[in-house]
């Protein structure tokens, strides 16, 4: 049981306002294993407060000092690596080796691919009679969601400190624990007081607060998109800036002539990764009418290696959602799939044989899935893989772009020019091209209803900056 009574805010711990709690729990067992304080609009007033103090020493801290900073943070991180992953996996039930791998392993990264951009960045640039300096934008709160607790965290909180911003960060009320221990390290790392501040709760008190407080200019949200909507109406009714990374509903087109089996392995391994709990995960598989029965045939093959079972275990490849609310989600959507006349092919609503304990789901294979159907329109944020027939590229691309969301997709073909000729018509922010690797300092976010804004590399880097022009 790990219970955390107060607030990091100007560089130290302190109680909490108010007096009330909120529980944490592993998916995996239903058990509580943690509990922190519920933070209200008095601690985030605090917060804010703290930061504003600390914003001009810090803008004007010299970037090559900024970098050492982030690298100490980096390498807090890193000493801490096996502590964050078996907190992920004890508070969101993702599987060990993927925890340790991606959820405590892609933030050093990211941490320090932001040490050497503060160090290397161009803050200052000439243009004709002019000087052109790219300044903090100034206090930044951000908003994390629970899917991804410690790289969302560190994708907003590390390009804000690297451009001079102090921020304060209201992660998600599920995966807290995975907050504190960042907040620690942010203390191992000597970071000046003030410069970053943690503040619990629950979204509607805290995060509510924090979006519309006065003293903040750039809200960074990941969340929902109907969250998201309220946070950007929030900030356009005070003219701040706003950042959101939202929904998607992914595709992944295999062309004619393309390696169908790598391609729905990919496909399946990435709905599946973390439960399929990932913005980006490829949910759509489309694939053409003379295939188009191997791949479905492909994909729930490959959906029965993954078994449900304990996170905790090395072994376990797919473990449960993180709440019983999320498991009910996910099992409505498979029961709509069946209603609205998709075939199931592999998995359905009910609990993995043996998981009746845990916010355990089924994996799960739809076929016969046609574009107005709403498992092939909303994200279901879950082990669900629809895959769809399309007769030539043009409808494959209706297909793609006719959801309202736009973040990520993959390609396969044959040879990468004619993927990526495919690639450059789809309405979306990101595309593998046959298998292409997540890069780190690629540019991530969306189009339409996925988002504004970008995150990780110099593009994460700009959305912290606002310029000044000074004429000679």
């Amino acid at each position: 049981m790990i219970a955390h009574d107060g607030m990091y805010i100007d560089g130290s711990w302190r109680p909490a306002a108010g007096r009330d709690t909120i529980e944490v729990l592993n998916p995996a067992d239903e058990q509580v294993i943690g509990a922190v304080a519920a933070g209200t609009a008095e601690d985030v007033d605090a917060a804010v407060r703290a930061a504003r103090a600390a914003l001009p020493g810090w803008a004007a801290t010299a970037p090559a000092l900024r970098a050492e900073y982030l690298a100490a943070l980096r390498d807090a991180l890193a000493g801490r690596r096996e502590e964050i992953a078996a907190t992920v996996t004890a508070e969101l039930g993702a599987p060990a080796g993927f925890a340790y791998a991606v959820h405590a392993g892609l933030p050093v990264t990211v941490a320090g691919s932001y040490a050497e951009l503060a160090a290397g960045f161009e803050f200052e640039e000439r243009i004709a009679n002019s000087t052109v300096l790219h300044e903090p934008v100034g206090v930044v709160g951000a908003i994390t969601p629970w899917n991804y607790p410690l790289h969302q965290i560190v994708a907003k909180v590390a390009p804000a400190l690297a451009a001079g911003c102090t921020v304060v960060l209201k992660p998600a009320e599920e995966t807290p624990l995975t907050a504190q221990l960042f907040a620690e390290c942010v203390a191992a790392a000597g970071l000046p007081a003030g410069v970053f501040n943690l503040v619990t709760g629950a979204g509607p008190v805290a995060g509510r607060a924090l979006a519309g407080h006065a003293g903040v200019d750039l809200v960074s949200f990941t969340g929902s998109t109907a969250v998201g909507r309220e946070v950007a109406a929030s900030a356009a009714a005070a003219v701040k800036r706003v950042t959101l990374e939202l929904g998607g509903k992914s595709a992944s087109v295999v062309l004619p002539g393309a390696d169908l089996t790598k391609a729905v392995g990919v496909t399946v391994a990435d709905v599946l990764r973390n439960a399929g709990q990932s913005c980006n995960a490829l949910t759509r598989l489309l694939v053409h009418a003379d295939r188009y029965e191997e791949a479905v045939r492909l994909a729930a093959e490959a959906v029965r290696t993954y078994v449900p079972a304990d996170p905790a275990d090395p072994a376990t490849r797919l473990g449960p959602v993180v709440s019983a609310a999320q498991r009910e989600r996910v099992r409505g959507y498979v029961v709509k799939g069946i209603e609205e006349g998709a075939r199931l092919v592999e998995g359905g609503p009910q609990a993995p044989e043996g998981r009746e304990k845990g916010y355990y789901v089924r994996p799960t294979v739809f076929a016969g899935v046609t574009p107005a159907m709403t498992i092939a329109q909303e994200e279901i944020f879950g082990p669900v893989l629809s895959v769809m027939r399309y007769e030539d590229e043009e409808e494959a691309l209706r297909i793609v772009n006719g959801t309202a969301y736009g973040l990520a997709g993959a390609v396969w073909a044959g040879d990468d020019g004619r993927a990526a000729a495919f690639a450059r018509r789809m309405d979306t922010g990101q595309v593998d091209i046959n298998g292409g690797r997540f890069n780190p300092l690629a540019p991530f976010g969306g189009r339409k209803q996925s988002g504004t804004g970008r995150e990780l590399g110099v593009h994460g880097l700009r959305e912290y900056l606002q310029t000044k022009s000074l004429q000679f």
